[in-house]
């Protein structure tokens, strides 16, 4: 089995909900690592405007980048159910390697701000699942922008898409993911903004 997750990109609104949800489950400390990060992707001219959001984190990918280039096995796949875990006692610490994240193309590998950080990252909430729970992430979201479960059952749920605004599928890497994409009219660049009368007459 293999678990992965879903993304509704129509649906997030880029609220941070998940990120704070997730460094707070996870006692990540205040600083530049992240184990959720959230894209703003924008374009257009007014009044066509196109504003998209995507949440993006470790894809546990079938065949991980970042664990056949450690060069401490601190990263490993686990069988049972896919996930991508790393051991931060064996890892060598960015300051003397770092090739996990030059590996990664979505930057899942995370490191904080301290001397010689170890890697961090999304494990998926291993513990969650273990209390038959879903990831805090997928918890958290008002809106219900996001899921998990094993990428199969996901795929026949809510289709198999795997590219959408802001991120490109990696073939031989087979990331675990299917999105519903945010839409966008190419020829008029986003969606007409309206602007009430009382703002046109400067009211």
């Amino acid at each position: 089995m293999q678990l992965g997750i879903y993304i509704d990109q129509n649906r997030c609104m880029g609220c941070f909900a998940c990120v704070v949800a997730c460094k707070d489950w996870h006692d990540v400390p205040a600083g530049p690592a992240s184990w959720i990060r959230l894209k703003t992707m924008e374009k257009g001219k007014f009044p066509y405007l196109f504003v998209a959001f995507l949440p993006t984190t470790c894809f546990h990918c079938e065949n991980p980048a970042c664990v056949s280039v450690c060069p401490a096995e601190a990263i490993t796949k686990r069988e049972e159910d896919g996930i991508v875990i790393v051991d931060r006692e064996a890892c060598l610490g960015k300051d003397d390697c770092g090739m996990c994240l030059d590996a990664c193309p979505y930057d899942a590998p995370q490191f904080g701000a301290e001397e010689d950080a170890r890697m961090q990252k999304c494990d998926l909430c291993i513990d969650r699942w273990a209390e038959g729970k879903k990831p805090i992430c997928v918890s958290s979201c008002p809106v219900q922008a996001l899921d998990a479960g094993p990428i199969d059952e996901l795929r026949a749920q809510y289709g198999d898409v795997r590219e959408t605004v802001g991120f490109i599928y990696s073939e031989p890497l087979v990331p675990s993911i299917t999105f519903k994409p945010k839409k966008d009219d190419k020829n008029l660049g986003g969606q007409k903004i309206e602007v009430m009368p009382s703002a046109k007459n400067g009211g």
